[in-house]
């Protein structure tokens, strides 16, 4: 597969998942030409079988860097969603509710945060997020288990709040 199409085919979830990390739409966009970058240097001389698991290690350790690089941790209110949508009210919710969901993601361990991101929202086997964190296959189940036990009862506990 040529760079081009893994490009057309995957840019759109590095961003996504890169985002949700920086919470910085400038700096997800430079992991994500990074990660590219990466992919470049290595796919010529190797045959890669996954992919999109290896392009999300790639971004993972692309932002790895960045962070350990600029020694902070990055936690911003901003939030920006790409997209297509048909009523401003429509916008408006979406980007609430996704508002709300990064920030009951920003709660958790960075660990649990990344195994549910990768597992959930970018729908790679446990095994490819257990081999982009580098953590053993129960680790980041028992990792995921935590974390969506958290997120769920963050939102159970808003919307008690929001009946009350």
């Amino acid at each position: 597969m040529l760079l081009e199409e893994i490009y057309e085919k995957h840019v759109n979830d590095l961003y996504r998942y890169l985002f949700s990390l920086s919470k910085d739409h400038f700096i997800a966009e430079d992991l994500v030409q990074e990660a590219f970058y990466r992919a470049y240097l290595i796919l010529e001389d190797y045959e890669i079988l996954n992919i999109k698991a290896w392009l999300f290690k790639v971004a993972y350790h692309a932002f790895i860097d960045y962070q350990r690089k600029n020694k902070r941790l990055i936690f911003d209110e901003k939030v920006s969603i790409r997209g297509n949508l048909n009523t401003p009210e429509k916008d408006v919710l979406e980007k609430e509710s996704y508002r709300l969901l990064l920030e009951d993601l920003n709660s958790l361990k960075e660990i649990e945060k990344h195994a549910v991101l990768l597992c959930d929202l970018h729908e790679l086997s446990y095994q490819e997020a257990a081999d982009v964190l580098d953590i053993k296959l129960n680790t980041l189940k028992s990792h995921l288990y935590r974390g969506r036990r958290n997120v769920m009862s963050r939102i159970r506990e808003r919307m008690r709040k929001d009946e009350g």
